[in-house]
Order: structure tokens, then C-alpha cells, then sequence
């Protein structure tokens, strides 16, 4: 198991608010497990989920313009 924390920083748009939350909408029905908090969003599973994970948000986000995303990674538990 993995876990990823990972902010999302919208570029260029008068937009921020829904460029975020569609990318961590863009995670919804997916196997991923998720948590979001005031600055990051924090996702839990396999390696696969999470970087399958990780790249949705990315292109959902990519799809409103330029975007910076920042991505904290570890495999250590707990």
C-alpha cells in the first residue's frame, strides 16, 4: 500500500474552485480511497490505484488549462 497527498494549483483562471473540485471529483467510482482536507487531497491504496488515481486528477485538471500539481509519496504505514 501506498499514499499519496497531493495539491492541485490551477494556473491562469479567474476559475481555481472548479478546477479543483473536479479533479478530485474526477477520483469518484474509482478504487482509489480518498480524503480531501483544507490543502491536499490524500489517496490510499495499491500502487496502481493510486498513480491511476493521481494521473485522472491530473488530466481533469489539465483539461481546464495550465495546472501545477504537487505530490507527496510515501509506502511507509501509518
Amino acid at each position: 500500500m501506498i499514499t499519496a497527498e497531493v495539491s492541485i494549483y490551477p494556473l491562469k483562471t479567474s476559475d481555481a474552485s472548479n478546477v479543483i473540485t473536479n479533479s478530485i471529483n474526477s477520483l469518484n467510482n474509482k478504487s482509489v480511497e480518498y480524503s480531501v482536507g483544507s490543502i491536499s487531497t490524500r489517496l490510499s491504496g495499491s500502487e496502481e490505484q493510486v498513480w491511476k488515481g493521481l494521473k485522472n486528477m491530473f488530466e481533469k485538471a489539465q483539461s481546464s488549462g495550465e495546472v501545477s500539481m504537487v505530490i507527496t509519496m510515501t509506502n511507509a504505514a501509518g
